[in-house]
């Protein structure tokens, strides 16, 4: 089986909470912005309550005829009226936060890997995306939004985020150990074959994983479209799954690890415990399945 080693991770920066509050409010953390954001405009929705329950208040008097209710109620409802749009004109003229920048400066990234750290969910830095299990994350500053699984998420408040990714670690991912494992034969096998470099060429050679991706995208775009983090936690995937062969082929997955702990070619990403899973080359055998793999 692939050798696994515990994820490395220093712990994130995070700011002074009273340089939070001193600062202005478009370059306090997206945390503390938020939430002072929050309060403004709960605030401002007890104004709008008091002018409704005034004006309802006014509404029956006039249906009765009680003109110093009346009177009295309107007089309530303009001043609450005028309360709610002092505090929505002072929202929206205070509110001024650089949302691309902030998650273009790397502030964003040490914020919410402090918020995962605080939650206990696991998210390791890969390169240009974030593993969390079972879901593979990428900032998009120039959107606003981060990408979950190729889906856009825009709800960035970091509490709100590392919360939705324990629920899906939660739920556990959507995935068909087969389908994938015919995949990765075909295209292991097609490298054995077509492969003239070797001395003895043999039908159940290792062949590393990073080739077999590279046979699975080879076509223009797809290496886009199924990065290498997204192919290593399929592997995972399968892995978990104890699947090793299918009804389509006698032949019988085996996993093999690289002889050094982080060799080349080497595909990493995390596993259900938060750590580190290292996958670097399989072969396909005709032994019978159940034979010991070590």
């Amino acid at each position: 089986m692939p050798a696994a080693s515990a994820a490395a991770q220093s712990e994130p920066a995070r700011s002074d909470p009273a340089d939070s509050a001193q600062a202005p409010l478009g370059q306090a953390e997206f945390e503390a912005t938020f939430d002072a954001a929050e309060r403004s405009v709960d605030g401002a929705l007890r104004a709008a309550n008091v002018a409704v329950r005034e004006l309802k208040r006014a509404l029956v008097a006039a249906r009765t005829g009680q003109v110093r209710d009346l009177r009295k109620a309107l007089t309530a409802a303009r001043t609450a009226a005028a309360d709610l749009a002092t505090g929505a004109r002072t929202l929206d003229e205070d509110f001024d936060f650089d949302e691309q920048g902030y998650l273009a400066s790397g502030g964003y990234l040490k914020e919410l890997l402090a918020e995962a750290e605080r939650q206990g969910v696991v998210i390791v830095e890969d390169d240009d995306r974030l593993l969390c299990y079972p879901s593979l994350l990428r900032l998009l500053p120039a959107d606003a939004s981060v990408e979950i699984d190729k889906v856009k998420e825009r709800r960035l408040r970091p509490s709100v985020l590392v919360g939705a990714l324990a629920r899906a670690q939660a739920r556990g991912p959507k995935f068909r150990p087969e389908p994938f494992l015919d995949s990765l034969r075909a295209g292991y096998e097609l490298l054995v074959a077509s492969d003239d470099r070797r001395d003895e060429k043999r039908a159940d050679g290792v062949v590393k994983l990073v080739d077999i991706w590279s046979v699975l995208t080879m076509l223009p775009g797809q290496r886009g479209q199924y990065s290498k983090q997204e192919f290593a936690r399929d592997l995972y995937l399968l892995d978990q799954s104890g699947v090793t062969r299918t009804n389509r082929s006698p032949r019988t997955l085996r996993w093999s690890a690289s002889t050094g702990t982080k060799g080349s070619g080497t595909l990493v990403t995390v596993a259900r415990s938060g750590q580190q899973q290292l996958y670097w080359g399989v072969s396909f055998t005709l032994d019978e399945p159940d034979q010991d793999d070590s």
